[in-house]
């Protein structure tokens, strides 16, 4: 089976529409057309609710149109909650307080998620790839909605899994970078350097972007190298993909017609 390459532009919206216009012409500069996927924020931040903003559904619209995945990705991606224990590391040290899902009941989880799938399948006009939380971090309340949440694919640090049955589809950490900071910069740029040697043996690796990224001139050299380097002998692949890889693994479910 041959390598695959996943690609990724998290925080895409209204907010963000230039940094993530730029973002596309360097993805598709290395993997071909449009072939990645996009994490799509419905209010980032509360500030810029694609509801209200009928030229960036069209976006949206025409870029799924061309094969683009569209990811639900939270619903604000900003973390109002009051954080204890691991929790409180994780929101500190992982991110700006960006992790939206990571403090969230069941049921406030779910009404988001719903929500937020229901916007923005009615925009592309077609099924959502899957949810993946905001800065990739999910609380206990966040899981266990989105085991009943229908959706087919989500992803985090490390893993991408189908969440109704909790299948891990790939494994390894994405690559990725971080611009709030000069120390975050260069242990991003650090690590994506790293990765381009040390992760060469990973069956399906992941490189994801964020709007952030393009106002670093060191950060964007970087992103080109790592993609170069790792769409080297790799199929550029969809998340969707996965879906497909595990069924041929399995075959036929039990019962089903041969």
């Amino acid at each position: 089976m041959s390598k695959l390459l996943l690609a990724s532009i998290h925080d895409v919206g209204p907010r963000s529409e230039a940094a993530v216009d730029q973002l596309c012409d360097i993805l598709g500069s290395h993997l071909g057309a449009l072939n990645f996927a996009m994490l799509v924020v419905p209010d980032h931040w509360g500030e810029a609710p694609l509801a209200s903003n009928p030229a960036f559904q069209a976006k949206l619209r025409g870029w799924a149109d061309q094969g683009v995945e569209m990811f639900v990705h939270g619903w604000f991606h900003k973390d109002l909650a009051e954080h204890t224990g691991m929790a409180a590391i994780k929101a500190k040290h992982m991110t700006a307080s960006e992790g939206e899902f990571l403090g969230l009941s069941r049921d406030e989880a779910a009404r988001r998620m719903a929500d937020g799938r229901k916007l923005i399948e009615d925009i592309i006009g077609r099924e959502s790839a899957g949810f993946i939380a905001p800065a990739w971090l999910y609380g206990a309340g966040a899981q266990e909605a989105l085991a009943q949440s229908g959706f087919k694919l989500a992803e985090d640090h490390m893993k991408v899994w189908r969440p109704d049955t909790g299948e891990i589809l790939a494994r390894g950490p994405v690559v990725t970078w971080a611009s709030r900071s000069v120390g975050r910069q260069r242990s991003s740029r650090f690590f994506a350097g790293l990765a381009r040697h040390a992760l060469g043996f990973l069956p399906k690796a992941r490189v994801a972007v964020h709007p952030g990224d393009v106002t670093v001139p060191a950060l964007i050299s970087s992103i080109h190298a790592t993609y170069a380097a790792f769409a080297r002998g790799r199929r550029i692949a969809r998340y969707a993909d996965l879906l497909d890889s595990a069924h041929t693994a399995h075959g036929p479910a039990r019962g089903a017609a041969a």
